[in-house]
Protein backbone atom coordinates (compact mmCIF):
# COMPACT_ATOMS: atom_id res chain seq x y z
CA UNK A 1 0.00 0.00 0.00
CA UNK A 2 0.90 3.54 -0.92
CA UNK A 3 2.42 6.44 1.97
CA UNK A 4 -0.34 8.28 0.31
CA UNK A 5 -3.07 5.62 1.15
CA UNK A 6 -1.85 4.85 4.13
CA UNK A 7 -1.96 8.97 5.47
CA UNK A 8 -5.81 8.82 4.32
CA UNK A 9 -6.70 6.11 6.04
CA UNK A 10 -5.13 7.45 9.65
CA UNK A 11 -6.58 10.62 8.46
CA UNK A 12 -10.00 9.17 8.36
CA UNK A 13 -9.95 8.06 11.61
CA UNK A 14 -8.97 11.35 12.79
CA UNK A 15 -12.61 13.16 11.97
CA UNK A 16 -13.91 10.02 13.14
CA UNK A 17 -12.87 11.12 16.25
CA UNK A 18 -13.11 14.67 16.15
CA UNK A 19 -16.91 14.93 15.23
CA UNK A 20 -17.13 13.54 18.52
CA UNK A 21 -16.82 16.72 19.95
CA UNK A 22 -19.66 18.65 17.76
CA UNK A 23 -21.58 19.45 20.93
CA UNK A 24 -19.01 20.34 23.51
CA UNK A 25 -16.21 21.51 21.47
CA UNK A 26 -17.50 24.73 20.54
CA UNK A 27 -16.81 27.20 20.07
CA UNK A 28 -13.11 25.49 19.31
CA UNK A 29 -13.31 23.31 16.62
CA UNK A 30 -13.63 19.79 16.64
CA UNK A 31 -10.16 18.02 16.08
CA UNK A 32 -8.98 14.04 15.76
CA UNK A 33 -5.31 12.83 16.48
CA UNK A 34 -3.72 9.72 16.22
CA UNK A 35 -0.61 8.26 16.82
CA UNK A 36 0.84 5.36 15.11
CA UNK A 37 4.18 3.26 15.42
CA UNK A 38 6.29 2.24 12.82
CA UNK A 39 4.76 -0.95 12.02
CA UNK A 40 1.64 0.56 11.40
CA UNK A 41 -0.13 -0.29 14.84
CA UNK A 42 -2.37 2.70 16.64
CA UNK A 43 -0.70 3.25 20.09
CA UNK A 44 -2.74 6.33 20.73
CA UNK A 45 -5.73 8.55 19.76
CA UNK A 46 -7.79 11.22 21.62
CA UNK A 47 -10.18 14.25 20.44
CA UNK A 48 -10.93 17.46 21.92
CA UNK A 49 -14.10 16.59 24.31
CA UNK A 50 -14.43 19.74 25.53
CA UNK A 51 -13.89 24.17 24.97
CA UNK A 52 -10.84 24.67 27.80
CA UNK A 53 -9.47 21.20 28.23
CA UNK A 54 -7.30 19.26 26.96
CA UNK A 55 -6.80 19.50 22.68
CA UNK A 56 -6.79 16.07 20.83
CA UNK A 57 -2.94 15.94 20.68
CA UNK A 58 -2.68 16.10 24.42
CA UNK A 59 -5.71 13.21 24.32
CA UNK A 60 -4.02 11.30 22.40
CA UNK A 61 -0.04 10.92 24.11
CA UNK A 62 -2.06 10.60 26.78
CA UNK A 63 -3.81 7.30 26.02
CA UNK A 64 -0.38 5.99 24.85
CA UNK A 65 0.55 2.93 27.49
CA UNK A 66 3.91 3.79 28.77
CA UNK A 67 4.93 0.23 27.21
CA UNK A 68 4.45 1.57 23.97
CA UNK A 69 5.91 5.04 25.12
CA UNK A 70 9.77 4.00 23.31
CA UNK A 71 7.94 3.40 20.40
CA UNK A 72 7.19 7.74 19.84
CA UNK A 73 10.90 8.30 18.05
CA UNK A 74 9.59 6.51 15.29
CA UNK A 75 6.02 7.29 15.30
CA UNK A 76 3.68 9.33 13.00
CA UNK A 77 1.12 11.09 14.86
CA UNK A 78 -1.88 12.19 12.76
CA UNK A 79 -3.96 15.41 13.22
CA UNK A 80 -6.87 16.58 11.43
CA UNK A 81 -6.23 20.57 11.94
CA UNK A 82 -2.86 22.17 12.76
CA UNK A 83 -1.22 21.90 15.85
CA UNK A 84 -2.17 25.28 17.95
CA UNK A 85 0.72 27.52 18.63
CA UNK A 86 -0.29 29.95 21.26
CA UNK A 87 -0.73 29.66 25.02
CA UNK A 88 -4.53 29.83 25.70
CA UNK A 89 -6.48 27.46 28.43
CA UNK A 90 -3.82 24.72 27.85
CA UNK A 91 -0.26 25.28 26.43
CA UNK A 92 0.24 25.06 22.82
CA UNK A 93 0.34 21.56 21.48
CA UNK A 94 2.97 22.17 18.64
CA UNK A 95 5.77 22.33 21.26
CA UNK A 96 4.03 19.16 22.94
CA UNK A 97 4.52 17.19 19.96
CA UNK A 98 7.82 18.47 19.63
CA UNK A 99 8.94 17.70 23.57
CA UNK A 100 7.67 14.01 22.51
CA UNK A 101 10.02 14.04 19.70
CA UNK A 102 8.15 11.78 17.04
CA UNK A 103 9.44 11.14 13.51
CA UNK A 104 6.62 12.56 11.83
CA UNK A 105 3.33 14.78 11.87
CA UNK A 106 0.41 14.58 9.27
CA UNK A 107 -1.69 17.20 9.21
CA UNK A 108 -5.20 17.61 7.65
CA UNK A 109 -5.66 21.38 7.09
CA UNK A 110 -4.02 24.50 8.30
CA UNK A 111 -5.91 25.97 11.43
CA UNK A 112 -7.60 29.58 10.21
CA UNK A 113 -7.55 31.27 13.71
CA UNK A 114 -5.25 34.27 13.74
CA UNK A 115 -2.68 33.03 16.20
CA UNK A 116 -2.23 29.42 14.61
CA UNK A 117 -2.16 29.55 10.81
CA UNK A 118 0.81 28.04 9.84
CA UNK A 119 2.88 28.84 12.77
CA UNK A 120 2.26 25.32 14.80
CA UNK A 121 3.88 23.47 11.52
CA UNK A 122 6.56 25.75 11.19
CA UNK A 123 7.88 25.40 14.78
CA UNK A 124 7.34 21.88 14.74
CA UNK A 125 9.15 21.62 11.35
CA UNK A 126 11.99 24.21 12.90
CA UNK A 127 12.34 21.48 15.40
CA UNK A 128 13.68 18.57 12.63
CA UNK A 129 10.25 16.65 12.59
CA UNK A 130 8.95 15.39 9.06
CA UNK A 131 5.77 17.74 8.37
CA UNK A 132 2.69 16.48 5.86
CA UNK A 133 0.22 18.96 5.61
CA UNK A 134 -3.12 18.61 3.14
CA UNK A 135 -4.29 14.99 3.51
CA UNK A 136 -8.13 14.87 3.08
CA UNK A 137 -7.85 18.90 3.35
CA UNK A 138 -11.42 19.10 1.69
CA UNK A 139 -13.02 16.93 4.33
CA UNK A 140 -11.08 18.16 7.42
CA UNK A 141 -12.32 21.72 6.58
CA UNK A 142 -15.95 20.75 5.62
CA UNK A 143 -15.74 19.36 9.36
CA UNK A 144 -15.27 22.58 10.63
CA UNK A 145 -16.78 24.76 8.34
CA UNK A 146 -18.75 26.57 11.19
CA UNK A 147 -15.35 27.62 13.09
CA UNK A 148 -14.10 28.96 9.85
CA UNK A 149 -16.92 30.99 8.84
CA UNK A 150 -16.82 32.65 12.39
CA UNK A 151 -13.11 33.23 12.11
CA UNK A 152 -13.16 34.85 8.60
CA UNK A 153 -16.38 36.40 8.27
CA UNK A 154 -16.69 37.50 12.13
CA UNK A 155 -20.31 36.42 12.49
CA UNK A 156 -22.24 33.22 13.31
CA UNK A 157 -22.72 29.99 10.88
CA UNK A 158 -25.80 30.34 9.62
CA UNK A 159 -28.24 27.37 8.49
CA UNK A 160 -31.82 28.47 7.05
CA UNK A 161 -34.41 25.50 7.29
CA UNK A 162 -37.90 24.64 6.57
CA UNK A 163 -39.86 22.01 6.05
CA UNK A 164 -42.37 22.20 2.84
CA UNK A 165 -45.48 20.17 0.98
CA UNK A 166 -44.56 18.66 -2.53
CA UNK A 167 -46.04 22.10 -3.73
CA UNK A 168 -43.89 24.46 -1.84
CA UNK A 169 -45.85 25.45 1.13
CA UNK A 170 -44.81 25.86 4.53
CA UNK A 171 -47.56 27.35 6.29
CA UNK A 172 -51.23 27.37 6.22
CA UNK A 173 -52.67 31.29 5.26
CA UNK A 174 -52.03 33.17 8.54
CA UNK A 175 -56.03 34.23 7.78
CA UNK A 176 -57.21 30.28 8.05
CA UNK A 177 -59.64 30.11 10.68
CA UNK A 178 -59.30 28.52 13.18
CA UNK A 179 -55.56 28.83 12.55
CA UNK A 180 -53.56 25.72 12.97
CA UNK A 181 -50.15 25.29 12.23
CA UNK A 182 -48.89 22.87 9.36
CA UNK A 183 -47.42 19.65 10.34
CA UNK A 184 -44.71 18.42 7.97
CA UNK A 185 -41.96 16.65 10.11
CA UNK A 186 -41.98 12.78 10.47
CA UNK A 187 -41.25 11.48 13.62
CA UNK A 188 -38.07 10.48 12.51
CA UNK A 189 -37.60 13.75 10.96
CA UNK A 190 -38.34 15.88 13.81
CA UNK A 191 -35.93 13.62 15.64
CA UNK A 192 -32.90 14.76 13.57
CA UNK A 193 -34.84 18.65 14.06
CA UNK A 194 -34.04 18.41 17.04
CA UNK A 195 -30.46 16.57 16.73
CA UNK A 196 -29.70 19.18 14.70
CA UNK A 197 -30.91 21.89 17.60
CA UNK A 198 -28.99 20.30 20.06
CA UNK A 199 -25.78 20.83 17.95
CA UNK A 200 -26.56 24.76 17.49
CA UNK A 201 -26.36 27.82 19.47
CA UNK A 202 -29.20 29.59 19.18
CA UNK A 203 -32.61 29.24 16.59
CA UNK A 204 -34.47 31.93 15.56
CA UNK A 205 -38.36 32.57 14.15
CA UNK A 206 -39.81 35.66 13.10
CA UNK A 207 -42.91 37.56 14.94
CA UNK A 208 -45.52 36.17 13.16
CA UNK A 209 -44.57 32.79 13.66
CA UNK A 210 -44.09 33.66 17.46
CA UNK A 211 -47.55 35.05 17.95
CA UNK A 212 -49.17 32.16 15.24
CA UNK A 213 -47.36 29.44 16.65
CA UNK A 214 -45.74 30.16 20.09
CA UNK A 215 -43.01 27.20 19.20
CA UNK A 216 -40.93 25.64 21.92
CA UNK A 217 -38.05 25.79 19.70
CA UNK A 218 -36.12 23.39 22.41
CA UNK A 219 -34.71 19.95 22.42
CA UNK A 220 -37.32 16.86 23.43
CA UNK A 221 -36.24 14.02 20.73
CA UNK A 222 -32.35 14.21 21.47
CA UNK A 223 -29.74 14.47 24.25
CA UNK A 224 -28.55 18.16 24.28
CA UNK A 225 -28.74 21.77 25.68
CA UNK A 226 -31.54 24.06 24.71
CA UNK A 227 -30.40 26.06 22.05
CA UNK A 228 -31.10 29.73 22.89
CA UNK A 229 -34.38 31.15 21.33
CA UNK A 230 -34.55 34.43 19.33
CA UNK A 231 -37.68 36.35 17.56
CA UNK A 232 -36.97 38.80 14.94
CA UNK A 233 -39.27 41.93 15.25
CA UNK A 234 -39.65 45.51 15.80
CA UNK A 235 -41.97 45.55 18.50
CA UNK A 236 -42.77 42.22 20.57
CA UNK A 237 -41.20 41.52 23.54
CA UNK A 238 -40.82 37.48 23.82
CA UNK A 239 -42.18 35.98 26.99
CA UNK A 240 -39.66 32.92 26.81
CA UNK A 241 -36.75 34.38 24.34
CA UNK A 242 -34.97 37.25 23.11
CA UNK A 243 -36.19 39.44 20.82
CA UNK A 244 -33.83 40.81 18.41
CA UNK A 245 -34.83 43.74 16.48
CA UNK A 246 -32.69 43.47 13.33
CA UNK A 247 -30.43 41.09 11.53
CA UNK A 248 -27.64 43.26 11.83
CA UNK A 249 -27.96 42.82 15.79
CA UNK A 250 -27.83 38.80 15.44
CA UNK A 251 -23.94 39.26 14.35
CA UNK A 252 -23.49 42.13 17.03
CA UNK A 253 -24.69 39.37 20.16
CA UNK A 254 -22.11 37.24 18.53
CA UNK A 255 -19.37 37.82 21.28
CA UNK A 256 -16.24 35.89 22.03
CA UNK A 257 -16.71 33.25 24.80
CA UNK A 258 -14.77 33.77 27.65
CA UNK A 259 -14.32 29.83 27.74
CA UNK A 260 -12.59 30.02 24.42
CA UNK A 261 -8.81 29.21 24.24
CA UNK A 262 -8.63 28.45 20.20
CA UNK A 263 -11.11 31.09 18.79
CA UNK A 264 -11.21 35.10 18.60
CA UNK A 265 -13.98 35.43 15.88
CA UNK A 266 -16.04 37.92 17.36
CA UNK A 267 -16.16 41.91 17.28
CA UNK A 268 -15.91 42.63 20.73
CA UNK A 269 -16.57 46.74 20.22
CA UNK A 270 -20.12 45.78 18.59
CA UNK A 271 -22.42 45.69 21.64
CA UNK A 272 -26.32 45.75 21.87
CA UNK A 273 -28.42 48.67 21.71
CA UNK A 274 -28.43 49.38 25.34
CA UNK A 275 -32.21 51.35 25.13
CA UNK A 276 -32.99 47.22 24.53
CA UNK A 277 -34.24 45.46 27.66
CA UNK A 278 -32.32 42.66 29.45
CA UNK A 279 -34.10 39.74 26.90
CA UNK A 280 -31.89 41.61 24.21
CA UNK A 281 -28.69 39.88 25.78
CA UNK A 282 -28.22 36.25 25.43
CA UNK A 283 -26.38 34.09 28.23
CA UNK A 284 -23.91 32.59 26.04
CA UNK A 285 -22.32 33.36 23.01
CA UNK A 286 -24.02 32.58 19.47
CA UNK A 287 -21.69 31.03 16.97
CA UNK A 288 -24.00 28.65 15.36
CA UNK A 289 -27.59 29.96 14.61
CA UNK A 290 -30.51 28.19 13.07
CA UNK A 291 -33.00 30.31 11.29
CA UNK A 292 -36.60 28.14 11.09
CA UNK A 293 -38.64 31.02 9.83
CA UNK A 294 -41.54 31.84 8.51
CA UNK A 295 -40.94 32.83 5.28
CA UNK A 296 -40.33 36.12 5.67
CA UNK A 297 -38.00 36.08 8.01
CA UNK A 298 -35.67 33.63 5.93
CA UNK A 299 -36.14 35.17 2.62
CA UNK A 300 -34.71 38.26 4.65
CA UNK A 301 -31.52 36.20 5.78
CA UNK A 302 -31.11 35.33 1.83
CA UNK A 303 -31.74 38.94 0.71
CA UNK A 304 -28.61 39.71 2.95
CA UNK A 305 -26.47 36.88 1.91
CA UNK A 306 -26.66 35.78 5.80
CA UNK A 307 -26.09 32.29 5.08
CA UNK A 308 -23.80 29.37 5.17
CA UNK A 309 -26.09 26.19 4.70
CA UNK A 310 -30.22 25.73 4.01
CA UNK A 311 -31.80 22.71 4.67
CA UNK A 312 -34.99 21.86 3.22
CA UNK A 313 -36.94 18.62 4.47
CA UNK A 314 -40.24 17.92 1.44
CA UNK A 315 -43.15 15.99 2.41
CA UNK A 316 -44.79 14.05 -0.20
CA UNK A 317 -48.40 15.46 0.16
CA UNK A 318 -49.95 18.95 -1.00
CA UNK A 319 -52.31 21.41 -0.07
CA UNK A 320 -54.59 23.65 -1.56
CA UNK A 321 -53.56 27.37 -0.31
CA UNK A 322 -50.54 28.55 1.74
CA UNK A 323 -48.04 30.47 2.47
CA UNK A 324 -45.25 29.55 -0.41
CA UNK A 325 -41.58 28.41 0.65
CA UNK A 326 -38.68 30.70 -0.28
CA UNK A 327 -36.93 30.82 -3.80
CA UNK A 328 -33.15 29.53 -3.10
CA UNK A 329 -30.55 31.70 -3.65
CA UNK A 330 -28.95 31.48 -7.02
CA UNK A 331 -24.89 30.58 -5.13
CA UNK A 332 -26.90 27.35 -3.36
CA UNK A 333 -25.31 24.33 -4.40
CA UNK A 334 -26.71 20.87 -3.93
CA UNK A 335 -24.67 18.98 -0.57
CA UNK A 336 -26.88 16.05 -0.01
CA UNK A 337 -30.15 14.01 -0.31
CA UNK A 338 -31.23 11.83 1.65
CA UNK A 339 -34.94 9.86 1.57
CA UNK A 340 -36.53 8.66 4.71
CA UNK A 341 -40.54 9.43 4.46
CA UNK A 342 -39.91 12.76 3.98
CA UNK A 343 -36.76 13.98 1.53
CA UNK A 344 -34.22 16.41 3.12
CA UNK A 345 -32.02 18.52 1.01
CA UNK A 346 -29.02 20.22 2.08
CA UNK A 347 -27.55 22.82 -0.16
CA UNK A 348 -24.09 25.00 0.52
CA UNK A 349 -22.98 28.39 -0.01
CA UNK A 350 -20.69 28.96 -3.41
CA UNK A 351 -17.60 31.03 -3.22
Amino acid sequence: MKQEEIDDIYMYRCLQLAANGRQLAKPNPMVGAVIVSQDGRIIGEGYHVRCGEGHAEVNAFRSVRPEDEHLLPQATIYVSLEPCSHHGKTPPCADLIVRKGVRRVVCGCIDPFAEVQGRGIARIREAGIEVKVGVLEKECLALNRQFIVRNKQHRPYIILKWAQTDNGKIAYSPTRKPYTPLQISTPFTKMLVHKLRAESDAILVGNTTQMLENPQLNVREWSGNHPQKLVLSHTHTADDGITIHSLEEVVRLSKKSDGSDKSDWADNSAQPNKSHSHHTIPSRPITSLIVEGGAQTLESFIAQGLWDEIRIETAPFSIAEGIDAPELPKNAVLQSIAHYENTIKTYMRSE
